[in-house]
């Protein structure tokens, strides 16, 4: 594969969810490589923060990916910078923990509801968008959804969010249909699937101890760590580039070794919970 093919010069991508944590991370790897980025998030700190990371090949949008305006609106934003849009990465997306997901008979119907909306509604909402464009344009582009190990290499002892993979594993079978249907426009559709990576999100996990331990064997590489936000940047760069242009309908696994793992839980904790 000719480095060259790597280079994004003056692409254009849109980041729904690109004002923090992986999806900052990608934006400025996009960057990096000549890339113009639009980055979304639902706080006006994080947005002002971001374009000043970013600079001034990065426009920021400030809307909830819910809000099916929000995409919309930043692709327009797109459109005005650079004249097309080449790309979508959907970042947004999180836990239903704390609104009522959790071991599938202890689920609230808050927690399904919430769950759904942050990944799975927020994600068909800019696909559908992105879409729609790339069809206006007539000559293709890519989308990379953001994924989880969880949604086809459960781990229950500890992260037992039963909503949260259904989402995670919708996403796979939502991206293959997309991928399939539209290939022949040249629309492709991947999906990237990270384990535990050190994000806000993973804030409960990355402060546990026990959970720390099973992690140094369930993620072995590179010593048994957490992930971190930019182990993933090299694998955005590829498939949002031309050096993917024949890779759709796949999904990327950027685990650490998770969903080759066994995993070891202590002896005095090896029970699952019931």
């Amino acid at each position: 594969m000719a480095n060259g093919r790597l280079i994004l010069e003056n692409k254009c991508f849109v980041i729904i969810g690109g004002t923090t944590g992986l999806g900052l991370s990608g934006a400025a790897a996009l960057i990096r490589k000549g890339a113009y980025v639009v980055v979304v998030g639902r706080r006006e700190s994080s947005a002002e923060s971001a374009k000043q990371q970013l600079g001034d090949r990065c426009i920021t949008v400030v809307g909830d990916a819910i809000d099916p305006a929000t995409s919309n609106r930043a692709i327009d934003v797109a459109l005005r910078l650079a004249g097309q849009l080449d790309g979508l990465y959907h970042v947004a997306g999180g836990s239903g923990r704390k609104f009522g997901d959790g071991p599938l008979h202890d689920v609230t119907d808050e927690g399904i509801e919430v769950t759904l909306d942050l990944n799975l509604k927020s994600m068909m909402l800019s696909n559908r968008a992105a879409i729609n464009q790339f069809r206006k344009q007539g000559h293709g582009g890519v989308i990379l959804n953001m994924g989880s190990v969880l949604g086809y290499s459960p781990s229950p002892r500890y992260f037992s969010t039963h909503v949260y993979a259904a989402t995670k594993s919708a996403i796979i079978g939502f991206a293959k249909s997309l991928a399939a249907y539209y290939a022949h426009e040249d629309i492709r559709c991947n999906v990237i699937a990270p384990a535990l990576v050190e994000t806000p999100m993973a804030g409960r996990a990355a402060s546990d101890d026990e959970i720390l331990r099973f992690i140094k064997t369930k993620q072995p590489l590179d010593g048994g760590r957490i992930g971190k936000a930019e182990d993933l940047d090299d694998a955005v760069v590829y498939l949002m580039s031309d050096g993917s242009k024949y890779v759709t309908g796949q999904v990327l696994a950027v685990d650490g070794g998770w969903s080759v793992s066994e995993g070891q839980i202590c002896e005095e904790v090896s029970h699952v919970r019931s």
